[in-house]
């Protein structure tokens, strides 16, 4: 008996390209036609391709992003959740957002609202955010979670400004992306790349609203730690 939601098992690979962040690339690894062939419902494409409409299901369900997930409230417990809620789903999103940025800005050239340079931009977020994301990992995080000390607000200055400079790149994005807002007739893989922007905006919002208001504050009391 199939565990496939009869909802997604019917919907189509284009519907389910622009609706769910991070698909395209399950899509592709698959070859699963979602652009020249998005209207075929999910389940037909998979007994086409003679793949398990199961475990596709099952990779397409591990994308879904609670909306209202509990924030913890603990120092350690809090960097955890950072680092795999937002961490490792930047990893993921960036080089797929590249990927498609890539692709329709070649196919689309001639279009008059084609997003020219945005490639070239995420790559630039890319390469940004992975050194950040490293710097917290192999120092800061580590250091706060062992209970903090006065050092720590050295390294917490310098990622609260370079949180500065991704919320400035997140502006320059939305522009050349038109706030993420595709185009009338718009090609299935343009509709995601965008659906896939503005989820990358939310979720680099959110990351840095947690560590900003939420965690570093903890360790910045009075300049010693979290307990201090």
């Amino acid at each position: 008996m199939s565990t496939c939601s009869p909802d997604r098992a019917e919907q189509a690979l284009g519907q389910i390209a622009v609706e769910l962040p991070g698909a395209t690339a399950v899509f592709r690894r698959l070859k699963l036609d979602f652009c020249c062939g998005g209207q075929v419902p999910l389940a037909d494409a998979c007994v086409a391709k003679g793949l398990s409409l199961d475990a596709v299901s099952a990779e397409l369900a591990a994308l879904d992003r609670p909306v209202n997930q509990t924030t913890p409230a603990d120092p350690p417990a809090l960097i955890g959740h950072i680092l795999e809620r937002y961490h490792a789903v930047h990893r993921e999103q960036l080089p797929e957002l590249i990927r498609m940025a890539r692709r329709v800005e070649a196919v689309h050239r001639d279009h008059p609202e084609v997003p020219a340079g945005l490639a070239d931009h995420l790559e630039e977020m890319q390469d940004e955010l992975l050194d950040h994301m490293a710097k917290e990992e192999k120092v800061l995080f580590p250091m706060l979670q062992a209970g903090g000390s006065s050092m720590a607000r050295y390294p917490i200055m310098a990622m609260r400004h370079e949180h500065t400079s991704h919320g400035e790149q997140l502006e320059r994005l939305m522009a050349l992306c038109h706030d993420a807002v595709p185009p009338a007739g718009a090609c299935n893989t343009w509709r995601a790349l965008f659906s896939g922007i503005a989820q990358l905006q939310n979720d680099l919002i959110n990351h840095i609203h947690l560590e900003n208001n939420l965690l570093f504050p903890l360790f910045e009391r009075d300049g010693n730690t979290c307990c201090g």
